[in-house]
């Protein structure tokens, strides 16, 4: 069986993982016959009320919030290596713009967190496919646009799709059902909730991303 990292920066659009996003890489990674390796790195990061979309002041842990969507099984990105996946995936959220990088504070100059960017570094290196979803082809283009300019979807968001185009990458406006392959690379992002307006949008664009990440494999 086909195993599929997914990568995770907590839990809750503002401060983590995109819950929903990342329930739908989930279930469309074993719709399709392939099981899901589910990460986070050990760090900590500023927390979020998500009801009033204000921080709290407290501080989170990223693997450990993360662990509330893997249901406990879950393991250090440091730990993970491109040999033991097939693919990659990245769901979106604020999380992945903010805690495995520094894209939502610093856009093209990102910083990358060390162990996030080895992972891709390597997956690219071994010419594995990646997965990015909503904002997280953003951290893809900061981490590979010098070297491999990558083609990359967010949607159709003018700023940050200049922002992406500063890296060395080239974004492709996309639906929010669809997808975009950059098949030199074997990279595929979708827009999900950069553009969608229901929940049933996200998920139709993510089960066809994460299937034509698993046909690449």
């Amino acid at each position: 069986m086909k195993k599929i990292g997914v990568v995770l920066s907590g839990c809750g659009v503002y401060d983590g993982s995109e819950i929903q996003e990342a329930v739908f890489t989930l279930l469309a990674i074993d719709r399709n016959g392939a099981e899901a390796l589910c990460m986070a790195p050990d760090m900590e990061f500023r927390e979020v009320n998500h009801l009033t979309s204000q921080e709290t002041g407290a501080k989170r842990n990223t693997l450990v919030e993360s662990a509330r969507i893997a249901r406990g099984r879950i393991r250090d990105v440091k730990e993970v290596k491109a040999a033991d996946l097939d693919a990659v995936i990245f769901p979106g959220g604020y999380g992945a713009a903010k805690n495995l990088c520094s894209f939502a504070e610093k856009g093209a100059a990102a910083a990358i967190h060390p162990e996030v960017a080895r992972l891709i570094r390597e997956m690219a290196a071994a010419k594995k496919p990646i997965g990015a979803i909503c904002i997280a082809p953003a951290l893809i283009a900061a981490t590979l646009g010098r070297d491999y300019k990558p083609k990359l979807t967010i949607g159709t968001d003018p700023g940050t799709a200049a922002a992406i185009g500063e890296t060395g990458s080239e974004h492709i406006s996309c639906p929010v059902t669809e997808f975009v392959v950059d098949k030199e690379n074997k990279i595929v992002s979708t827009p999900a909730y950069m553009l969608a307006s229901r929940i049933s949008e996200a998920a139709e664009g993510i089960e066809k991303a994460v299937k034509a990440v698993i046909e690449l494999t």
